[in-house]
């Protein structure tokens, strides 16, 4: 009598549990394989994103100075802000992605982009117009410091191709923004405001592929950790991981570094290139399409450079190089702005790869997916600190100097620690090993 109900309680569990795993497993695999999907078209979709903010602005930079009334000194904040937007709010994002999830913070990050397009052509002044691009930028600043965690929790295996997929979508955004901006605005009527406000059709379409994605907290389950099921570390690495304080790691300060410097030549680049080539007799159509020229070199770069930098050890000898590429653009510049412009584009192209390179680098010195979210957020958020007096300086520096010589002279001795600290932070170690 006492073995049958233990009988009667065991049979159950057999039938229900065997007849429910063919069913349930390919339901699984087609669940998961949406959701990928879901992620994938929306890293590219925000990629998209992350810069016409920025590079927009840039092309049509004289004429919102003309109408707001901006000295060249406030013209130089308004190209320091993204720096500074990414600084204060990227350093959020871990926490936000903790409480929230990675996924639905990035989609509150194009929502917000969204809204600060569509509200900075009406602004009437200077202040309204940089209370508008923060709002964008709010948004910009989050999904940048998330984009290698994404990729790191749902793509563990893929981190090299796909961060050269969102590189290269994110390279692409930039150069159509930049070519494209002072043409649709002449069909627009010439109005500024209708030329910056378009772009805010591209960030409605980036919200959509993350709605599906909110509540979805099974990727962060899934890799919290780094790594796929059955491969992660224990919760007491991971936990320690958690307490260790990035400023101790010599890396994690050297990766800052190299992201900040990247990001100041890149800012500087975005800001005031056209203004560089127009002052120097190019037509503002032409300057624009240069800028384009500079930033369409990352769409191949950008997907070939991570693939490049996983299968290396050490990352310092593509550091080298692009800051190569870097020295002599600057110099060309300098020499002759007009006359080899078009050589002067391409090779700042090359050398603003960078930021693709420190990406990878992101997630390769981590061991962990903590680790990731935590590296990110200090890398990019010192880094853009570091990064904020740089377009600011060069306002000035233009302003009092009378001319381009100064500023470009800086652009290019910045070249040199940005190399130094890139093959420091190219090293083959973790944060974890120095932490």
């Amino acid at each position: 009598m006492s073995d049958e109900p233990k009988t009667l309680d065991a049979a159950p569990a057999r039938p229900s549990s065997a007849p429910r795993d063919p069913i349930s497993a390919p339901q699984a695999a087609r669940g998961a394989r949406w959701t990928l999907g879901f992620v994938t078209a929306g890293l590219v979709l925000a990629a998209l994103n992350l810069r016409p903010a920025i590079t927009s602005l840039g092309a049509l930079l004289e004429e919102v100075s003309a109408t707001l009334h901006m000295s060249g000194t406030v013209a130089g904040v308004l190209t320091s802000v993204p720096p500074l937007c990414f600084a204060v709010f990227g350093i959020t994002a871990p926490r936000l992605a903790r409480r929230f999830g990675p996924a639905a913070v990035v989609c509150a990050g194009m929502a917000a982009i969204l809204a600060g397009l569509l509200l900075r052509p009406l602004a009437t002044g200077t202040a309204g117009f940089l209370a508008a691009s923060a709002l964008a930028l709010m948004g910009i600043a989050v999904s940048n410091i998330l984009m290698p965690v994404i990729v790191k929790r749902y793509f563990p295996d893929r981190i090299g191709s796909m961060t050269g997929l969102y590189s290269m979508a994110l390279a692409l955004g930039t150069s159509l923004a930049a070519a494209l901006t002072v043409p649709m605005t002449d069909a627009l009527g010439g109005d500024w405001r209708l030329g910056l406000g378009v772009w805010a059709v591209l960030a409605a379409l980036a919200v959509l592929p993350w709605l599906p994605l909110v509540k979805d907290r099974a990727g962060t389950a899934r890799t919290e950790k780094g790594a796929p099921a059955g491969t992660a570390p224990a919760p007491a690495e991971a936990s320690a991981t958690a307490s260790r304080p990035m400023y101790r790691s010599r890396t994690a300060w050297a990766l800052a570094c190299f992201f900040g410097l990247q990001a100041t030549g890149a800012y500087i680049t975005m800001g005031w290139m056209p203004q560089i080539f127009r002052d120097s007799g190019v037509p503002a159509s032409t300057a624009g399409v240069l800028l384009a020229v500079t930033m369409v070199m990352g769409v191949p770069l950008a997907f070939v450079i991570p693939r490049l930098a996983t299968r290396m050890r050490q990352q310092g000898p593509i550091v080298v190089a692009l800051g190569t590429c870097g020295l002599v653009g600057y110099t060309g510049l300098l020499l002759a702005p007009s006359g080899g412009a078009w050589v002067w584009a391409v090779l700042l192209g090359v050398s603003n790869c960078s930021f693709p390179l420190a990406l990878t680098m992101i997630g390769m010195r981590s061991r962990t997916g903590a680790g990731v979210v935590r590296l990110s957020a200090f890398a990019q958020s010192v880094g853009y600190l570091i990064s904020i007096p740089g377009p600011l300086l060069v306002g000035v520096l233009y302003q009092h100097s009378g001319g381009w010589g100064v500023p470009i002279a800086l652009m290019g001795g910045l070249m040199v620690p940005q190399m130094i600290v890139g093959v420091l932070a190219g090293r083959d170690r973790t944060v974890e090993d120095e932490t």
